[in-house]
């Protein structure tokens, strides 16, 4: 499970005994702003607390509510006013909205496709036989997978993406409605518009590759035969914020998906601490709701990110100006049970651009600088786009992870019933051991568990025989 440091629970209560818990009812301001843009905060409490005692805590520091998940204690609220955060504490609410702006231009001009997704630009057709190009799913032994089990349509995998198009003939019998929700604004919005992709094929992409399915195109997914719900928390500038995850992971937990994939980390921060205030807020938010899913039978599965470095031992955010520690970590991949994937290119050794330090498994998410012979594809893994059902390749830990949650559902759905931590060890089991190369001088550990490959490389064929 994910090695890299957590916020410890200690910490946080240290800060304050009454820290979660809603204050008495007070009177509400002389006058509210009403015409500044609205932002939206997560806001912690004391699981449990009622609804009306955050309906009156809101209301009297110019909050409104949004949504509120008693069962963990996090209310998503909206507000106007410049010092809503301040009036409810710096260490319970925390707007990633707010920070995006307050750092202006900078911050909004980075290249989040950069920092996610390494694309490769070349689409390709949907005629002819594309199971020629697809590298990736032979080097898990998905084919002979697929022959075996492939996969039980009782099992859902949550894809908390940018949207999935459920009209794309590969995802059209796997994507459920009746699962699927919008999760931007943090309260979950089962309407097919709230949850469809709009600016970015990202989560068509990664869905393709846990569980599409073409014959006519010749595309097949890790498990095809399992079911696909379209959660999303990704934002039409790109950003995934605390308040969507939370929705995102609440919704998974309460619908029952064994499984979900996570190829993202959560904004506007690279890595979120305990000592920074608001941080706090954030890292709580999430830690619950993560947590909460995993209690209610639920394996995430995450990818390590794209930044090239050693996310044990990095010092500095590269999106915002604080230093990183020990208390520090990437969310949703820093807590406890979620599964960090990193990625390997067509050669099997480590993408360029991945992660490492905290790995749990590997798997292909391509690197333009392992090229595959004529005639056996892209450098990057092939997958579905939004583009009149077409199909394009694109590079990156995001790529990675959809291929480990594809091989978790053919876990889940042999095994049904499993527990996460059970998924986990079994992916981590089934893995063909990937060793450090003598080249690789960054890469630390066992062959059997270290710094670049994890347990190693996920094997689909061995999860269903």
């Amino acid at each position: 499970m994910s090695r890299l440091r957590r916020m410890a629970a200690p910490l946080v209560l240290a800060v304050g005994a009454g820290l979660f818990a809603a204050p008495a009812a007070e009177a509400a301001p002389a006058a509210c702003d009403t015409t500044s843009t609205p932002y939206t905060y997560v806001v912690t409490y004391q699981p449990g607390t009622r609804a009306s005692a955050v309906d009156r805590e809101l209301a009297a520091k110019c909050g409104t509510k949004v949504a509120y998940y008693a069962e963990i204690g996090v209310a998503i609220a909206s507000s106007r006013t410049a010092d809503f955060q301040q009036k409810i504490g710096v260490y319970r609410a925390y707007s990633g909205g707010r920070d995006v702006a307050s750092a202006g231009s900078a911050a909004s001009a980075r290249s989040l496709g950069a920092v996610r997704t390494l694309e490769d630009t070349r689409s390709v057709a949907a005629a002819g036989d594309l199971s020629a190009q697809q590298w990736d799913m032979k080097a898990i032994h998905a084919p002979e997978a697929n022959r075996a089990n492939p996969g039980s349509r009782a099992v859902t995998v949550g894809v908390l993406d940018s949207g999935i198009d459920a009209t794309h003939p590969a995802l059209r019998a796997a994507v459920s409605p009746a699962e699927s929700a919008g999760c931007l604004t943090g309260a979950p919005d089962p309407s097919p518009a709230s949850w469809a992709p709009t600016t970015s094929d990202h989560g068509t992409h990664v869905a393709g590759t846990i569980a599409g399915k073409d014959p006519a195109a010749g595309f097949t997914g890790v498990a095809p035969g399992v079911r696909l719900a379209s959660v999303k928390v990704v934002n039409d500038d790109g950003y995934i914020f605390p308040e969507a995850a939370v929705c995102g992971f609440v919704w998974a937990a309460r619908h029952g998906f064994p499984v979900t994939n996570n190829s993202y980390y959560i904004d506007p921060g690279m890595f979120f601490c305990a000592r920074e205030p608001g941080d706090v807020a954030a890292f709580e938010a999430v830690r619950r709701a993560v947590e909460y899913s995993t209690r209610h039978g639920v394996l995430n599965v995450s990818a390590a990110g794209n930044s090239g470095f050693d996310t044990t031992s990095q010092t500095t955010d590269p999106n915002r100006p604080h230093p990183v520690d020990s208390s520090c970590g990437i969310l949703p991949k820093a807590i406890d049970g979620v599964v960090t994937v990193s990625s390997v290119g067509y050669a099997g050794t480590k993408s360029s651009f991945s992660n490492y330090g905290a790995i749990d498994v590997t798997a292909p998410g391509g690197d333009f600088s392992q090229t595959p012979p004529e005639g056996a594809g892209p450098a990057c893994p092939l997958s579905t786009t939004v583009f009149g059902g077409q199909y394009g390749s694109k590079c990156g830990t995001s790529m990675a992870s959809p291929h480990v949650a594809g091989v978790a559902a053919l876990l889940a759905s042999r095994f049904r019933g499993a527990p996460p931590w059970l998924l986990a060890r079994l992916l981590e089991g089934e893995a063909d051991v990937v060793k450090c190369a003598s080249a690789e001088t960054e890469c630390t550990g066992p062959a059997k568990n270290n710094s670049y490959y994890g347990h190693g490389l996920v094997n689909a064929l061995d999860a269903v025989r």
